[in-house]
């Protein structure tokens, strides 16, 4: 598949695009107004259940394991439990496909997968639609993980997956193009912005990137622009406030750096790789992404390699709002091999494991004290950072119905930061379409 940014602007979404949107909005609505039990009923065969008891072979479903890290994992807990083997099922990369994969047997009620690799944005779906079990959290050494992503595991007062995966964005910087003006990175959008603006085509480069083309990525970093300004789009008891002025400050500042150039116009076409790639061979005085890029633009041969660093993410007065991403373990409800299933997501997110998690995985782990071990941060001197982006972070909405919450959010984010439309046009259609949706 080709993978170059466009051009020039990402086209308008299609109208078919749009008529989905209103679709989701529109069965929300439906849902909204049956409560909890309409949920339930999308549960496919949910009076079945697998054994909670049962002992045996079990299969973990994940999405493609890009680095091959699961595989030594499960090597090392078969040869230890050669009565209780571990499969790996390895689904497609796209978060999407994965998705409707576990969505699809789940609500057939099949019994393929025993523990499932899970976005910490499904945790709240799977768990409301009864795939998924409520799991002991004195069986987990929860008490060792970073405080915020334990949260994102749980639903309804309950723990339904285990965290096993952190992640938080950071902000990278040309730290040669800095040093040579005899400046620090940026700790406020308007240093960012003045950084931007005026180092960046003084060495020729393009100002900023993030994640702007109409997927996830543009709702997690408008929800981050969003949160620093202030605002949110679901207040603590799930009513919507995303229609304030403080949710109107965040857009507008992306919207206004694609208005004003710092933002250059393809990076509304950019995904994670697009703009990974964009910096990573010297074009970009900053980008917003997650850890992995560290390694990926720093190997040797690179243009930017040496050359970079990483900080948390401004805001409009200081550090700015990071959003949780991440994965967690959770256990089928169809399961028929529960008790080995709790015990593999045990051993996945023991210190040992999430050791290797780092080390061959190159993914950040949950465990607290892995950002401060000496041997680590000298091999990813970019934890530190990342523990405080991660610690600063807040997890997005944890509501079931958040796949359709994201769609109509990241449909009317594009909108705003390409221009077509004002925050303050958008946000009171945007509020009715998310009160459709959670009710």
């Amino acid at each position: 598949m080709d993978n170059r940014p466009p051009d020039g602007p990402a086209p308008e979404p299609a109208p078919s695009r749009r008529r989905v949107t209103r679709a989701l909005v529109g069965g929300a609505a439906v849902l909204a107004a049956g409560g909890a039990s309409a949920w339930y009923g999308l549960a496919g065969r949910s009076e079945a259940a697998g054994d909670p008891d049962g002992v045996g072979p079990v299969t973990l479903a994940t999405g493609r394991d890009t680095t091959r890290y699961l595989r030594g994992l499960l090597a090392d807990w078969n040869a230890e439990h050669p009565d209780q083997p571990a499969e790996l099922v390895e689904l497609p990369e796209a978060a999407d496909e994965v998705h409707a994969q576990l969505a699809g047997e789940s609500a057939a009620g099949g019994s393929r997968f025993d523990v499932l690799n899970l976005d910490v944005v499904w945790t709240a779906e799977f768990a409301a639609r009864r795939w998924t079990v409520p799991l002991d959290e004195s069986d987990f050494a929860l008490d060792s993980f970073l405080p915020p992503v334990v949260r994102t595991g749980r639903y309804d007062g309950a723990l339904y997956a285990v965290p096993f995966v952190a992640n938080a964005a950071l902000l990278y910087y040309r730290s040669d193009v800095l040093a040579a003006a005899g400046e620090q990175p940026p700790t406020t959008w308007a240093e960012l912005v003045r950084q931007a603006r005026t180092l960046a085509p003084a060495h020729g480069l393009a100002g900023y990137a993030g994640q702007l083309s109409p997927y996830e990525g543009l709702a997690v970093n408008a929800l981050e622009a969003v949160r620093s300004a202030g605002g949110d789009l679901l207040a603590g008891d799930g009513s919507v406030v995303v229609d304030s002025p403080q949710a109107r400050a965040g857009l507008e500042f992306l919207a206004g750096g694609v208005r004003d150039g710092w933002i250059p116009p393809e990076v509304l076409g950019y995904r994670e790789e697009e703009s990974r790639e964009a910096f990573g061979r010297g074009g970009l005085l900053f980008l917003r992404n997650w850890p992995y890029v560290y390694h990926a633009v720093g190997a040797a041969g690179s243009p930017v390699a040496g050359r970079f660093g990483v900080v948390p993410l401004p805001g409009p007065n200081g550090p700015g709002s990071g959003v949780l991403g991440g994965s967690g373990l959770a256990v089928s409800r169809f399961s028929r091999r529960q008790r080995t299933a709790r015990a593999l997501i045990a051993y996945l997110t023991s210190r040992r494991a999430q050791y290797r998690v780092l080390t061959d995985g190159g993914l950040p782990p949950v465990w607290a004290d892995l950002y401060a071990d000496p041997d680590l941060t000298a091999r990813f001197p970019y934890l530190p950072v990342l523990r405080t982006a991660i610690l600063a972070a807040g997890a997005r909405p944890g509501v079931p119905q958040y796949q359709q919450l994201s769609l109509a959010f990241s449909e009317t984010a594009f909108e705003v930061v390409s221009g077509r439309r004002t925050a303050e046009a958008a946000l009171p259609r945007l509020a009715a379409d998310l009160r459709a949706i959670v009710g």
